[in-house]
């Protein structure tokens, strides 16, 4: 607990020394209780478990303690509110805390120190054993994904929030945007964390800048969580680490769209890891954010089309509700995008990616009545552009 400066000074000591990770420091609680206690220890005391640098490393104050306890402590106690003017609650939660998230527990390397911003006082629902928890799932994907990759995200969140799901991911730009604003407006109001967002940065900054108002929201009807100081600014480094807390605090974890070589495979490798289900979305083989998926289900991965998919796996675990109806939500049929009038281009609109001159070939319509047809039709949300000239079909199946 930090319900004092002492303590906080002595938790936050323990995390910024040198040396000491989250593996050591936890083996250190572990053998002499809370940090008070490490720090009354001699260096040849703490040999028994730690190396002499580390134990000397320990014996020192870290220069920059003092000002980390003063910032940490203002910001714990200032008031923070959401664009609504909802009230947001803070915390800091270390790993002797009864509100920390037991399945981040079970992972290798729990951090020593968690900062919680938003509706902190639904942490229990994080915090209930394993088998008692409700339902989070990680919805994760690419910065950059095609226009149907984003429909996805967002559309999948909406009905996995609207079966009662908590919905997990990175507030980074493309997917994960995608999944927390879908989080948001499929959540339901009896189910108080809608989505929770795990940051690379400090929470006293917002990552990309572009996602203020996002994390706000969030905030409003979930969690911000870092395991980073105050202050901390964004550190290439700290975003494919964060991602193990995304697998953690999840039951099952999402892909929809991912390179090759991207931090959504590091997410899934983790929650394979960690012994959670893992599920993929696939795409046009032509497509390189579609790749990571493909590789997924040929390793195991549950190949998903529709979040009922997903809902069925999951269907034997605890708390899980609700259960939607079969078909397109009614929140989401609202929300559909209005066909043109333009059965000539549609009918050669293929969820493949298509470019300008084959559409031409295909239709036979001169090129200037194509391009003001396919600019309509993007406009009305039914066809999204790529890199490259290329257009691509939308299509919505949650």
């Amino acid at each position: 607990m930090v319900s004092t400066r002492e303590s906080l000074k002595a938790w936050l000591r323990l995390s910024l020394t040198p040396g000491v990770g989250n593996v050591t420091a936890r083996a250190l609680l572990l053998e002499f209780g809370l940090p008070e206690a490490i720090f009354d220890r001699s260096a040849s005391q703490l040999q028994v478990l730690v190396s002499e640098a580390a134990s000397l490393q320990l014996c020192r104050t870290p220069p920059e303690l003092d000002e980390a306890v003063e910032t940490t402590w203002e910001w714990l106690h200032t008031k923070a509110h959401s664009l609504s003017s909802k009230t947001l609650s803070k915390r800091l939660l270390t790993l002797a805390d009864p509100d920390y998230p037991s399945s981040l527990m079970l992972t290798p390397d729990p951090p020593c120190l968690l900062y919680v911003l938003g509706q902190t006082q639904q942490l229990h629902w994080l915090s209930s054993p394993p088998n008692k928890a409700p339902l989070a799932i990680a919805v994760v994907g690419s910065r950059n994904p095609t226009a149907q990759g984003r429909l996805n995200a967002h559309d999948f969140a909406v009905h996995l929030a609207q079966a009662g799901l908590t919905v997990v991911s990175g507030l980074a730009l493309g997917v994960d945007t995608a999944a927390h604003q879908g989080a948001l407006k499929g959540g339901q109001a009896n189910r108080p964390l809608h989505t929770v967002a795990v940051v690379g940065t400090g929470l006293d900054r917002v990552y990309p800048h572009q996602n203020h108002a996002l994390a706000l929201e969030i905030a409003a009807h979930g969690l911000l969580i870092s395991e980073y100081p105050l202050n901390t600014p964004p550190i290439t480094s700290n975003f494919p680490k964060r991602n193990r807390l995304i697998a953690g605090l999840s039951q099952g974890c999402l892909v929809v769209e991912a390179a090759m070589r991207s931090g959504s495979l590091i997410t899934a490798k983790q929650a394979l890891d960690l012994g959670k289900e893992v599920f993929a979305i696939p795409g046009s083989i032509h497509t390189t954010v579609a790749k990571g998926c493909h590789d997924l289900i040929k390793q195991g991965a549950k190949l998903v089309d529709c979040a009922q998919d997903i809902l069925e796996e999951l269907k034997d675990l605890p708390d899980l509700h609700a259960t939607p109806s079969s078909g397109v939500p009614t929140e989401l049929l609202n929300d559909a995008p209005v066909m043109v009038q333009t059965p000539q281009v549609i009918e050669h609109l293929g969820h493949d990616p298509v470019g300008l001159d084959e559409l031409q070939i295909r239709s036979g319509l001169p090129v200037a009545q194509l391009q003001a047809e396919l600019f309509q039709l993007e406009l009305n949300g039914v066809l999204g552009r790529l890199q490259g000239g290329l257009y691509q079909k939308l299509s919505r199946r949650p």
